[in-house]
């Protein structure tokens, strides 16, 4: 009985490539493999047809030589699916093959780095308060670390010396192991070696076979002029150390700047609130104002209003990441005097008669008054 053509059995053109070889055969070995057809020779042979072609085309070497000669190019090489047990498919079998095809979702099959490569350690952060006038400024501080670093007595090897690592019996040194369920395969971690394909006869004492101690080190950061909350610091080689000779992880250092009892940032710009007494605000004055660099004088001039914004040019913040820097901005908050005397009170009674009914001396109080009688006006029906 002559075969059928290979790319016909899987449904593909002979460009097809190896992505779509994978895919048809997923498709058509889940329709007709025996355990979703108990019974069924017809399914059973499709199944086998399936597994031969895909065998052939999935193989670049074989593929090659049925394509220059058909199937006599392959005659011997394709591996004969008998009814009782899916065996052949060239060297490894059937699972080689659907393990292959199914690998990157069950776990088998594919390439594996090897349980004993050299894997970079974790990086690690650490969460730094700064005071703003060390944020502004810069400045460098010491900070403490625990991290893991590589043991001193074995060199991160896990084993005592004089003393030698052993590959797994139960793995073979794969650090996987698989077992076949049915119409699955299942790769897990090696139960012995948890993965890592060696055995360890005597551990190391000072690590216990780890390779690595639990450490805290102490490290001098230093602050660059003008970091804010959120920027990063990064410390290279100071994270976790690597497994199996590899290299260390990074530190990562988050920065978060502290409140401040007199100003807030707001990027590259300060702001700050300047209470004064209503006679200054009245008839003018002159203030004195902190600033990071000290105090400076602030004038004020006369009939200024509360929330009124004074702007002092370069007293913020140098930016971390250069450009000139921002500005102070001085909000005006004008302050109702307290524990009043009776002469101040009764000064003050007749500073407000002297003004009389005139509208003129407060301006706002006008216009807000006025916008509240046609508001009511505009209600009437």
């Amino acid at each position: 009985m002559s075969k059928r053509d290979y790319y016909e059995v899987l449904g593909l053109e002979r460009g097809a490539d190896q992505k779509e070889v994978k895919k048809a055969y997923r498709r058509l070995a889940q329709k007709y493999h025996p355990d979703r057809n108990p019974g069924d020779e017809t399914a059973a042979e499709k199944f086998r047809e399936v597994s031969e072609a895909y065998e052939v085309l999935a193989d670049s070497e074989k593929r090659a030589a049925y394509d220059q000669f058909g199937h006599a190019g392959v005659e011997g090489q394709a591996g004969g699916f008998g009814a009782g047990g899916f065996g052949g498919a060239g060297a490894g079998g059937f699972s080689d093959i659907f393990g292959d095809v199914f690998g990157d979702i069950f776990g088998g099959g594919g390439a594996r780095r090897s349980p004993n490569a050299p894997q970079r350690g974790s990086d690690l952060r650490y969460n730094l308060e700064l005071d703003l006038e060390d944020a502004v400024t810069g400045t460098t501080v010491d900070i403490r670390v625990p991290r893991h670093v590589e043991c001193e007595r074995c060199d991160g090897n896990g084993a005592e010396p004089g003393s030698t690592k052993e590959t797994c019996p139960t793995c073979g040194g794969h650090g996987q192991v698989r077992m076949q369920q049915g119409f699955f395969a299942v790769q897990q971690t090696c139960p012995t070696c948890h993965g890592s394909g060696q055995m360890i006869k005597v551990p190391c004492h000072n690590c216990h076979g780890e390779g690595r101690v639990r450490e805290t080190r102490t490290l001098s950061v230093k602050i660059p002029a003008g970091v804010d909350t959120g920027d990063r610091i990064r410390l290279n080689g100071e994270g976790e150390a690597g497994l199996n000779g590899g290299p260390p992880g990074d530190l990562y250092v988050q920065v978060a700047i502290k409140p401040h009892p007199i100003f807030q940032r707001d990027g590259r710009n300060l702001q700050c609130e300047v209470p004064i007494n209503f006679v200054d605000a009245a008839l003018g004055g002159e203030l004195e104002v902190p600033t990071l660099d000290g105090r400076v004088k602030l004038k004020i001039p006369p009939e200024t209003q509360t929330g009124k914004l004074f702007r002092l040019r370069g007293k913020g913040v140098k930016p971390v990441r250069g450009g000139p820097p921002g500005d102070l901005l001085c909000k005006v908050v004008v302050e109702t005097p307290v524990k009043l005397n009776e002469h101040q009170k009764e000064l003050l009674r007749q500073f407000q008669d002297s003004l009389g009914e005139s509208n003129s001396h407060s301006p706002k109080k006008s216009s807000f008054f006025d916008g509240v009688r046609k508001f009511f006006e505009d209600m009437k029906p």
